[in-house]
């Protein structure tokens, strides 16, 4: 009996003349960059610097595009969005050291967001390995350590022949759900070193699917079918699984109330009938989900941000769909599925019988009109205009990405993301900067619809210096800049918390002359004007920026 692992394919004469006779002058930076090439990479993202030189030359010869940007971990932002984007790794190459430690905000951005992040650093000599302290430039006793924490899986290369093995291992790893970022470091001296080893061809790397247990579906389905006030919460796993479609006919079919997370924006349409809509920071959702008395949650860990800054205390039976089985139960009992959420949403399908509640769409009405009157009576009419502003002036299917700033944070529980995979912002991990780079990896992966960058000042100022990337490679991003002279929603935390705030007012550049600086058209709008100035800048290819001087309010919070 021959098995399917017996099978193997054999060279022809062909590639065992080309495997035989190697082009001359690659080194080990060409079998990084044929590697990359063979697992199906396009783009890659980076910085290049001294001891990584060996790839970026091999850069030249390979059909790899290169989006460099100024600052690592604006290349680390960029690399997550294209992967949040297209669904694929996306390749970040790096320095040994200094360069490597300033990617480690993003890598952590991207872990907590699940995004597959394929960064590839460089290291000191391979004599040099080890922990002793040889004096090398960028040395650090133990590199991996300072990725260990935040990465999915790390690996190292000490020979060239590692090299293929490594890169595919590390693939597969970041795109085995949950996806998240990896980090593979090779030596300067591999990297530069001739090789004598034949073109790396097309590897396959695929990770198999995290499927359901049977038995435990079957359960779900059960306490679905009869449940009296079920209701689910969708995260950004159904939107990274694409499991929008299955979400949206499970409900349908068993007349369930959605609620999306801040990760999950576009998971459900947001007018449905059905839908709780991202009102996840106001009371009367959380009290409507702890009322369940069956809870779907799907592709969330429940963490602070979607209960209610940990005040949610669900009653009734939990059922929680997630890739992640170290999210699994982390924060509430439940019975826990770990899998896939579209393949376990599928398998949902196909044993859930139809169940009907003609009283489900009027409960979720209720729920809204409390939520609109409560922010209806904290005079944030400003606020809720801008957000409306935003949305009519960005086209549909253009994706959108925001920075850690009080209008994304509005935009977190108010903003109608319309479709799946188009709104996406810092929350999982909440360092600044993220936009705009992010925007611009997201130009990259599909340059057919403008990108939208929304920053604060404080924010901006992380990103400054990548108007320059935008402009160099034409990426066609929008980036509205809200102006308020500081840390704005710091400020409002700390006058909140102490009655006035420290460190958080900053001296700010004209961003306007500072954008036509660097060649990228500029506008200075008002909340009256934003609209139009929006469309008409989304509108005009290229990079482009606005600048809406506005001092923003949140609405008041319910958890404490």
């Amino acid at each position: 009996m021959t098995h399917d692992h017996d099978l193997v394919l054999r060279p022809t004469e062909a590639q065992t003349t080309a495997a035989l006779n190697p082009p001359k002058g690659r080194n080990g930076g060409d079998l990084v960059v044929e590697t990359l090439t063979g697992l199906g990479a396009t783009t890659v993202f980076g910085l290049p610097g001294q001891h990584a030189l060996g790839m970026f030359d091999a850069l030249r010869r390979s059909s790899l595009r290169y989006v460099g940007l100024r600052v690592e971990n604006n290349a680390g932002f960029a690399a997550d969005a294209y992967g949040r984007i297209t669904g694929e790794a996306a390749p970040l190459l790096l320095s040994t050291g200094p360069g490597a430690l300033m990617s480690l905000a993003a890598l952590q951005e991207a872990a907590a967001a699940s995004a597959p992040v394929l960064a590839i650093g460089s290291q000191i000599p391979v004599a040099g390995l080890g922990g002793g302290r040889h004096g090398y430039l960028h040395e650090l006793r133990d590199q991996q350590a300072s990725f260990r924490d935040i990465v999915k899986s790390v690996h190292t290369v000490r020979t060239q022949s590692q090299i293929p093995s490594a890169i595919a291992a590390a693939w597969e790893s970041a795109l085995t759900a949950p996806h998240g970022p990896v980090w593979v470091e090779i030596p300067q001296d591999v990297l530069l070193a001739e090789t004598a080893l034949p073109v790396v061809t097309a590897m396959d790397a695929t990770p198999e699917d995290v499927a359901p247990r049977p038995e435990l579906t079957a359960v779900a389905a059960h306490l679905l079918a009869n449940a009296e006030r079920p209701a689910i919460i969708a995260g950004g796993g159904v939107v990274r699984s694409d499991a929008s479609g299955k979400l949206l006919a499970l409900a349908e079919r068993l007349d369930i109330p959605v609620v999306t997370t801040f990760g999950g924006k576009g998971a459900f349409p947001w007018e449905h009938p059905l839908s709780l809509q991202s009102w996840l920071e106001d009371r009367h959702t959380t009290d409507f989900l702890e009322d369940a008395d069956v809870l779907l949650v799907v592709g969330s860990g429940l963490g602070e941000l979607s209960s209610n800054y940990h005040t949610f205390a669900p009653r009734g039976r939990v059922i929680q769909i997630e890739a992640d089985a170290g999210k699994l139960e982390s924060n509430h009992p439940a019975l826990g599925i770990h899998a896939d959420a579209r393949l376990a949403l599928q398998a949902l399908l196909e044993t859930v019988p139809e169940r009907r509640d003609v009283t489900a769409a009027e409960r979720v009405s209720a729920v809204l009109t409390k939520v609109r009157d409560r922010i209806a009576a904290q005079d944030l009419g400003l606020e809720q205009r801008i957000v409306a502003a935003v949305r009519e002036a960005l086209p549909e299917r253009s994706p959108s990405f925001w920075d850690m700033t009080i209008l994304a944070y509005w935009a977190w529980s108010a903003f109608d993301a319309k479709h799946p995979n188009t709104m996406h912002s810092a929350q999982g991990a909440g360092g600044l900067g993220y936009g705009f780079p992010a925007a611009l990896g997201a130009a990259a992966a599909d340059p057919s619809r403008p990108v939208l960058a929304v920053s604060g000042d404080g924010g901006a100022m992380y990103s400054i210096a990548e108007l320059a990337t935008a402009k160099q490679y034409g990426l066609d991003v929008t980036w509205l800049i809200v102006d308020d002279g500081g840390y704005g929603i710091l400020r409002e935390y700390m006058t909140g918390a102490f009655g006035e705030a420290t460190g958080t007012e900053l001296a700010r550049p004209d961003f306007v002359a500072l954008a036509e600086s660097f060649g990228v058209p500029a506008t200075l709008t008002t909340p009256e004007s934003l609209t139009t100035d929006l469309a008409k800048s989304l509108a005009t290819p290229g990079p482009s920026v606005v600048v809406l001087p506005a001092l923003l309010r949140m609405f008041e919070p319910t958890h404490l």
